[in-house]
Order: structure tokens, then sequence, then C-alpha cells
């Protein structure tokens, strides 16, 4: 079976509603099947936009660059992107091959 990492890149402060935009993709996610995600949170990194955003001890207010990853098969991958594209939410993802396994 073919499994793609499929990651979205966001910052903190992103919603999606009410709701912040990286805890509302893992209950997507999670109700919709797929097994497990992760999030990542970047200490500096900066975007399309060009911004640079870094972690200081002055609080950016939610600036931060966040990286959400899940590992799953080919199918559930297309399957998730086709619901969120529903949803119009504007984040920018990657995906790619990945070998997984167990030892």
């Amino acid at each position: 079976m073919q499994t793609v990492n499929l990651k979205f890149y966001l910052t903190e402060k992103q919603k999606h509603g009410e709701h912040v935009l990286y805890e509302w993709l893992l209950e997507h996610a999670q109700l919709t099947g797929i097994s497990g995600g992760s999030v990542y949170r970047a200490i500096a990194g900066y975007g399309r936009h060009g911004s640079l955003h870094a972690e200081t001890f002055i609080e950016l207010g939610g600036e931060l660059p966040i990286q959400v990853e899940f590992v799953l098969d080919e199918q559930q991958a297309e399957a998730f992107l086709a619901t969120l594209r529903a949803f119009e939410l504007n984040i920018r993802y990657v995906s790619y091959p990945v070998t997984t396994g167990v030892v």
C-alpha cells in the first residue's frame, strides 16, 4: 500500500470559524477516520508573504509557524483533501510518498 506524508503549513493564530485551525484540522481528520496526526510549532520561519516570524522573549501573538502532519494511504489523503477543499480554508500543503513500517 502506498502511503503519503500530508503536511499543512499555517500559523498559531489562524482560525476556522471560532476554532483554532490546527486543532480543527486534527478534529476533522479524526472524525473522517484518519488514525493519527501531529502538530509541530516552529521556532522561526517565513512563508509566502515573506514575513519572518521567530520565537523571542516578546510574545508574537500567535504568529509562529505551525505544521500539521498526517501519514496515511493515498486514498485517505485524497479524500481528506477533497473534504477540506469544500471549506475553502486557503492553507498550503505538501504531499509526498513515504515508506512506513514497524521495527
